[in-house]
């Protein structure tokens, strides 16, 4: 896939799954979600811990979806830590995901490059929520 900036990322796709999003209201996790889910975006809990949040239906990892919600995805949103990155993409690659988006503090090149490899863009070490506040308020 070609390189897109950030800002064409969050303005061209929608559908979102969140991979070790938490129920808790404090945990960054969550309130990144709910952030996106107010400026219009569709959130996909990925959680194998919990049954839903936010009222959704929650998936114990992306290939645990049906089709018809795994081919929807297009931005998988990661909340783990850096060593637990690797089985994250291969299950985006698998799906067919367009963009791996690692929160702040978060970071894996060889799973980035595995992850480019296979066409999908990487962007890591970032905050969602923040960089669309940043360009879109």
């Amino acid at each position: 896939m070609e390189t897109m900036s950030i800002q064409e990322i969050l303005a061209s796709f929608r559908h979102i799954a969140v991979v070790g999003l938490s129920g808790n209201p404090e945990r960054p996790s969550n309130s990144v979600a709910h952030y996106m889910m107010q400026q219009g975006y569709t959130i996909y809990p990925v959680n194998p811990a919990l049954p839903e949040v936010f009222g959704l239906p929650c998936y114990p990892s992306l290939v645990s979806m049906p089709p018809e919600v795994s081919k929807t995805i297009e931005i998988v949103n990661i909340f783990r830590k850096s060593d637990d990155i690797p089985p994250v993409v291969d299950e985006a690659i698998a799906i067919g995901a367009k963009v791996i988006w690692m929160q702040s503090g978060i970071a894996n090149e060889s799973a980035a490059e595995k992850a480019r490899n296979a066409g999908l863009i990487v962007i890591e070490n970032r905050c969602i929520a923040e960089e669309h506040k940043h360009l879109f308020q």
